[in-house]
């Protein structure tokens, strides 16, 4: 008798907690057809939009139930340039915890040697030709990564320093923190970021924000990112490009680690 009441309690435990997940019509209910089919690709779906043009934003309150503050805190640092990412991993298993989210994120050593395509050398190059966790803003020395936690923080600060192929060593804070049904990460610059020793992208002026939420699907990962740059440097690079291929580089990176 005293089995079949822990049988019974294990199942109601489990369906409840599979009850609580929202669908990927629950957060985005009026998406359009096509979009809807890209997102759940290999590649997702992703757009960029200029402020001179108008931002067109997926993730705002009026059109999905994502948490207002994922798009207020990015329109809030006032970009020029705006990239928005959504992209469904579904999983063997589909069970993925937010711990296993919070995992995949804390080995940043795994961002070292990513290819992305470049245009200008026609072929595959690694984005970041070296990655690592520093110990703070200000010491900036390479520290390990940690070993998978066991337990979930609410929110935690980490400083990363990766070595851009085109700006150098880039160095960034990550903000993460639980909200809403999910786990939001913000990766912001907190030095300028330089080509050939003149500032391209001061300090605070990029800043991503990935928003990951296990789903009856399986993980949704919402991004949206900003930059304003100088008009010497947007009037002669690709910067929707540049964005968007750093945001697709950071998304593989994490579902990488979500599926080991």
């Amino acid at each position: 008798m005293k089995k079949m009441f822990f049988l019974f309690l294990v199942i109601f435990i489990s369906n409840n907690l599979y009850a609580q997940l929202r669908s990927f019509n629950d957060i985005f209910p009026n998406m359009s057809d096509d979009i809807h089919s890209a997102v759940f690709t290999n590649e997702g779906y992703i757009r960029s939009s200029r402020k001179q043009s108008g931002f067109i934003i997926l993730g705002d309150a009026h059109l999905s139930n994502l948490d207002p503050q994922i798009v207020r805190i990015v329109l809030n640092r006032n970009p020029l340039y705006l990239v928005e990412s959504i992209q469904v991993y579904i999983p063997s298993d589909k069970n993925i915890s937010l711990l296993t989210v919070y995992n995949a994120l804390s080995n940043v050593r795994d961002l070292k040697g990513r290819l992305y395509n470049s245009a200008t050398r026609n072929r595959e190059i690694p984005l970041f030709e070296d990655a690592t966790r520093i110990s703070s803003e200000r010491q900036t020395n390479a520290i390990p990564d940690p070993p998978p936690a066991t337990v979930l923080p609410q929110s935690e600060t980490v400083y990363l320093r990766l070595r851009d192929v085109n700006f150098g060593n880039t160095f960034y804070r990550g903000d993460m923190a639980l909200i809403q049904n999910g786990l939001r990460y913000t990766l912001s610059n907190f030095r300028n970021m330089s080509y050939l020793f003149v500032p391209v992208i001061k300090e605070e002026k990029f800043i991503a924000q990935l928003y990951f939420e296990p789903i009856l699907e399986g993980v949704l990962i919402y991004s949206i990112a900003g930059a304003d740059i100088s008009d010497f440097f947007a009037s002669r690079i690709h910067v929707d490009s540049a964005i968007s291929k750093r945001l697709a580089v950071i998304t593989q990176w994490a579902i990488d680690g979500i599926r080991r």
